[in-house]
């Protein structure tokens, strides 16, 4: 059920109107509960199956580690809960590194073993399993403490609140990630009139203008990135469409972040940020502090710093940085060409480490400034390659293509329309950068414009990008 479909409209009016009209908190959770079963059942029941059991195993992990008698014990639960949760993360969307495509085979398996071998991806897997491991490191790490029995939550409610957490519909599919310290304690009766509607219609006004109006107008011109159409193109079409693909993503990716976030608020809950104007970055870290930032903040808490961060040496920091960015890429999907990626940002960062203290990257001059962003959008659309091809032959012929292509121009409206789309995600960005000096009259108006361009204005259909992750 896509989030820009008018059956997804119609479905979350109902939700809404059902949600607002029960009267008691375990009411308003079952009617999410449900919901949100529903939705993910939408697409393919039969994989509703491997959500239950990560739940079930989180759930009865989780609590276990918060009645633990003994520091060994919990960590045992403890284990078990994040091996389980990766096992699971890693069956379903690594099993196509080693047995090839078999999600669109027409064999019709005839036992459980068949049908997890051609099962293909559950649907917001890679989230969903992030969730779960973040519940019981908290739990474990005492970051976040369940409550005991005599205040009422016992192993049923637990249980019920865990289903929430997991399959809350307005970020079940891609995010934002959120952790689950930060998700607990919102848990309980909202009330309509706590909703500040106004705030959320901007918000997904905001959304949809950036998925519907720039990201799939965009789509149609980036397509031509796919094998064998890019080699058709010339060198100055080739970068265009790289610069044009980091605009799209952008716009695709933040334009869903912000729509979750929007549902969540006008169902009571807040959940975090997860763009902050990545292409004003001026160091790799920074884009990493601006870029999909639950991931990061995730990676970094859970992986990073039980790694050790950066106490333990030059050498062991880099090496650090390294292993988390290749594991956050092979995360994005089983393709080798996402190790790739996640290399090329790993080695990004080790590499302008020693230059963070340098006069260039500390100057607050505006010269010194722009060539830093410049820098890093350039080194951030030229990995765009290995993410959007997926296959490392295709992205390196790409890339050499965009270095020598003997192939003309082929014409001024596809150029054209990526600098149209495009400029949007930079007048967002140079928005607020100034955005002191813009006035509400001017900001109510902006708002109307794209109101009126999503009416008028969609591109055609494309799927959330990171729906496929």
């Amino acid at each position: 059920m896509n989030y820009s479909s008018l059956t997804f409209v119609a479905f979350f009016c109902l939700v809404f109107g059902g949600y607002h009209c029960v009267r008691t908190a375990g009411q308003q959770i079952a009617v999410l509960v449900l919901a949100s079963l529903a939705f993910y059942a939408w697409e393919s029941a039969p994989l509703l199956g491997v959500f239950l059991c990560a739940w079930l195993v989180t759930s009865l992990t989780s609590y276990a580690v918060s009645r633990s008698s003994s520091h060994a014990q919990a960590k045992c639960y403890a284990t078990l809960g994040v091996v389980v949760n990766l096992c699971l993360l890693g069956f379903f969307k690594y099993k196509f590194l080693w047995l090839g495509d078999v999600a669109g085979s027409t064999q019709i398996p005839a036992t459980l073993g068949e049908w997890l071998v051609l099962a293909p991806l559950p649907i917001g897997i890679s989230f969903y399993t992030f969730h779960g491991i973040s519940l019981v490191v908290d739990v474990y790490s005492k970051n976040y403490v369940l409550p005991q029995q005599g205040e009422g939550i016992g192993m049923g409610e637990h249980l019920r609140r865990t289903l929430l957490y997991l399959v809350f519909f307005p970020q079940l599919i891609a995010g934002p990630i959120i952790k689950a310290r930060d998700f607990f304690p919102q848990v309980g009766l909202k009330r309509l009139s706590d909703v500040d509607f106004v705030a959320c219609f901007r918000i997904l006004v905001l959304g949809y203008f950036l998925k519907t109006v720039v990201a799939d107008n965009l789509a149609e011109q980036t397509a031509w990135m796919a094998y064998p159409y890019f080699e058709r193109k010339s060198s100055l079409e080739l970068v265009l469409m790289l610069y044009g693909y980091s605009a799209q993503i952008f716009a695709d990716f933040a334009g869903y972040s912000l729509i979750a976030i929007g549902l969540a608020k006008l169902l009571g809950y807040r959940l975090p940020d997860n763009f902050n104007f990545p292409f004003l970055a001026v160091s790799v870290a920074d884009f990493w502090q601006r870029w999909h930032i639950s991931l990061s903040s995730w990676l970094r808490e859970y992986l990073y710093i039980p790694l050790g961060g950066n106490r333990k040496g030059w050498w062991r920091t880099n090496l650090n940085l390294i292993i988390v960015m290749l594991l956050g890429g092979l995360w994005h999907g089983a393709a080798w060409s996402f190790a790739i990626w996640g290399l090329w940002h790993g080695l990004g960062l080790v590499l302008e480490r020693p230059w963070l203290e340098s006069g260039l990257m500390r100057s607050e001059r505006p010269a010194a400034k722009l060539l830093r962003i410049f820098i890093v959008f350039n080194f951030v659309s030229f990995g765009w390659p290995f993410f959007r091809l997926q296959e490392i032959d295709q992205a390196s012929r790409y890339v050499q293509l965009i270095l020598h292509s003997d192939v003309k121009s082929g014409g001024l409206t596809p150029i054209s329309l990526i600098l149209v789309y495009g400029s949007v995600v930079a007048l967002y960005h140079l928005a607020h950068v100034y955005r002191e000096r813009v006035s509400a009259t001017m900001r109510d108006w902006a708002y109307g414009v794209m109101l009126f361009l999503i009416a008028t204005n969609q591109g055609p259909f494309s799927p959330f990008i990171y729906f496929q992750f």
